[in-house]
Parts: C-alpha cells; structure tokens; sequence
C-alpha cells in the first residue's frame, strides 16, 4: 500500500497529469458503464428530430437520422478506445518481440531493422490506408493495420534499451553461470523494458484513437454503422454548415481523450526516468 501511494505521488506532481488521469476515468467510466444505465437507444432514428440542436432533451443536439448525439458519442467511446486499447497491446507485443530479438541476436539485428526502418519511411496515415485498402474496412482490420504501423516504434525502443541491457554485468553473470538464453531473456532483460514500453504503450494509445478517427475520416476505416467518434464527424461531415454540432461534439471526445492520454504519457515518463522530469 506505502508502495502504491508512493508510485501515485509521484506520478501526480504536477496537478495538470492529476486532472488528465480524472478526465480519462470520467470517459473510460461513461464509455463503460452510462449505456447500462440510460433508456435511450442510440441508434433510435426519428426523423422528426433530425439535426436538432442541443436542448434539455437532446444534451448535444441530433445528428442527420434525428439519433440523440450524447448517447452516440458516449456509446462510441467504447469502440474508439477499444480500438486504442486493442491497438496498443498488439504494438507492444509486436514491437516488442521483435525489438528483443535484434537487440539481443547480433545476426537478427540486420534483417530485423531493415525492415522497421522501411516501415518507418511511409508516413503513419498513408501506410494505415494502404492496408486497410487491402484488407478491407472492418473493426478488427484498422485494428491490425494500426498495429503494423506502430510496431516499429516498440522495435526501434526496445532494441536501444536492450542493447545496453545485454552489456550489463548481471547479464555477463548470469550466462557465465549457464542461463539458458530464453531465461536471460525473459527473466533478466524483459523486466527492465518495462519502463520504456509502459511509456510507449500510452502515446500509441493516444495515437490509435486519433489514426482510427482520420481513417474514418477518409472513408477507409471502421465501417460507418458502427458508432467510433471517426465514423460520425465523417458521416456528418455534409451537414456541419446548419449543424455544427454534429461535428463538434465527437471532435472534442477526440481531442480531450487524447490529450489526457499523452499528459498521462508524460506523467508516466518523468515518473520513470527522473531526469526528463519537468519542473511543476
């Protein structure tokens, strides 16, 4: 418990990370448990109600089917950070295997990084639509193609740090002592990667949420019936001339989720490494 309360003091120095962190439970809190809680159907149409501004009754106005807007961005919280969630672990899983094993394997560390280092050459957006143009619009596809896109990040980290972990000298020690590799990977280099993936597993957080919302944007990412914040500025987007609302509303669940994640990000980075740490 002292250890807990330590960790958390820590990491809400600076009051700004504190109110990031409350700002992204209150959506993570809303996404989750609201819709068990609320009588309206999000993806109840009334055309009597179409384009309605926001009112006592519709708290952010209706979009172009007459659908209560606060119910749709509440309920599309789940599948954007869903989406970011799913996203991120994958990344991580990936990069970080792959990080490893070229860091680690000197005849890996070739091949290994060529390859990220082509991946990383295209831009971030234009790679992510080229998958999903060739894998097609679905859900689980944006997730894999965002996963591809921001494996090599992960790599590229974790193959610096565990480039100076392998010359440490408990990592001599214990292969003089005849750990097998496995067990030196997994016991005595993967624990002190830790830090550098926790803080890359919050910024691609951030990332995959706003990706996700661009490709929808586009027209090539999640399919339009299913409700992430992308998928209604883009269905909206014909009408944000009389409507604004339509447009506004999902973009500030965007923005404000994102922006926590990435103060949270580096609130979790000046925790870990004390010299990036900023003044108060």
């Amino acid at each position: 418990m002292e250890r807990l309360t330590y960790v958390l003091r820590r990491l809400f120095a600076r009051r700004v990370v504190l109110v990031a962190a409350l700002l992204l439970l209150a959506v993570v809190a809303l996404a989750i448990f609201f819709p068990l809680f609320s009588g309206v159907d999000p993806n109840a149409i009334s055309v009597m109600d179409r384009l309605k501004a926001p009112s006592a009754d519709h708290w952010a106005g209706t979009d172009e089917l007459g659908r209560d807007l606060a119910m749709r961005i509440v309920w599309g919280g789940r599948y954007s950070i869903m989406i970011g969630i799913a996203t991120a672990l994958f990344s991580v899983i990936a990069g970080t295997t792959l990080g490893l094993l070229a860091g680690f394997f000197r005849r890996l560390d070739g091949p290994i990084m060529r390859v990220v280092d082509a991946m990383m050459s295209f831009p971030d957006i234009l790679l992510g639509i080229s998958l999903v143009s060739i894998l097609g619009a679905s859900l689980w596809n944006v997730v894999f193609a965002l996963a591809i896109v921001y494996t090599p990040r992960v790599a590229r980290v974790v193959r610096a740090s565990t480039l100076v972990i392998r010359e440490l000298l408990f990592v001599d020690a214990a292969r003089a002592l005849g750990v097998s590799t496995p067990r030196v990977l997994y016991a005595h280099i993967l624990p002190n990667l830790f830090s550098p993936v926790l803080v890359q597993l919050t910024f691609i957080f951030a990332y995959a949420i706003l990706a996700e919302a661009g490709l929808s944007f586009l027209g090539v990412g999640v399919p339009p019936e299913i409700p992430t914040w992308g998928t209604m500025i883009s269905s909206s987007l014909q009408y944000a001339d009389r409507a604004f609302w339509t447009i506004l509303f999902p973009g500030v669940a965007i923005i404000l989720t994102a922006l926590s994640l990435q103060i949270v990000g580096d609130g979790v980075r000046d925790m870990l490494d004390p010299k990036l740490r900023k003044s108060a």
